[in-house]
């Protein structure tokens, strides 16, 4: 695992060039076919790392934000979010991130969380401790979910099924995007709860968290893979995993 632990990282470094260039300068903005935003740098950056593996891992399969699939020979897929919370680089807010993934056969492996601008670099591997800049992190006990700390990223991407009012809406924390999971790792906050997401959302989530001693899973509690739905809660504290799904099913 410690090549794919070094070509994340030089992925990571080619992909914070690209950031640091544009980050809180102009730069036109264009709106997908689902009415997100995106820009020069979240192309640029996914365009970069795409030649990087193209060179030198040409048999495993991407899965980016921007430029789609590319089928693998192998069972490994690299998984790219370029700028996960691109309305936060726009804004030049620091919450956004590269997130890199490998999966295996649809299961995230390595995974890491990477804010250009703050030079901080989380990265989790399957079986390891997940580190910060290096350092091991881990995450904090909680006594209970009334006093949890949550964060999720907009009360939109709950559409018409409002599950986040199923918990103490007085302690949530709105915004982030991936860096509340790195800060979540950390210690910092109790948990995240999000629906909506795409495996470029979530893939680099899953060993960051669970390396660091916490849990990450769907609405059921299974195991995310590439191929779960997007309904997706984390906790520091694993023990609190069954009052969550016993909530959630009541919402």
């Amino acid at each position: 695992m410690q090549e794919f632990i070094q070509l994340a990282s030089e992925l990571a470094d080619a992909a914070a060039e690209i950031v640091k260039k544009y980050y809180r300068t102009s730069f036109d903005i264009e709106s997908k076919g689902d009415e997100s935003p995106v820009t020069i740098a979240d192309r640029a950056v996914e365009e970069r790392i795409r030649n990087i593996l193209a060179d030198r891992r040409p048999q495993d399969g991407i899965f980016g934000e921007e430029y789609g699939i590319k089928d693998g020979e192998n069972g490994l897929s690299w998984v790219i979010d370029p700028i996960d919370g691109t309305k936060s680089f726009m804004i030049g807010r620091p919450t956004f991130g590269t997130l890199i993934a490998l999966c295996e056969d649809g299961v995230p492996k390595l995974g890491v969380i990477d804010q250009a601008i703050s030079g901080e670099r989380w990265i989790g591997v399957s079986g390891a401790q997940t580190t910060l800049n290096g350092a091991p992190v881990k995450t904090r006990r909680c006594a209970g979910l009334d006093v949890a700390t949550i964060c999720s990223t907009t009360p939109a991407m709950f559409g018409d099924a409002p599950v986040y009012k199923a918990f103490n809406e007085g302690k949530f924390a709105w915004g982030g995007d991936c860096y509340m999971y790195g800060l979540l790792a950390c210690g910092f906050l109790d948990m995240t709860l999000e629906a909506s997401l795409k495996p470029y959302d979530f893939a680099a989530l899953v060993p960051v968290v669970a390396g660091a001693g916490g849990v990450i899973c769907d609405y059921e509690g299974r195991a995310i893979t590439l191929a779960s739905d997007g309904r997706v809660f984390a906790l520091g504290d694993p023990a609190l995993k069954n009052a969550v799904m016993e909530r959630i099913a009541k919402s």
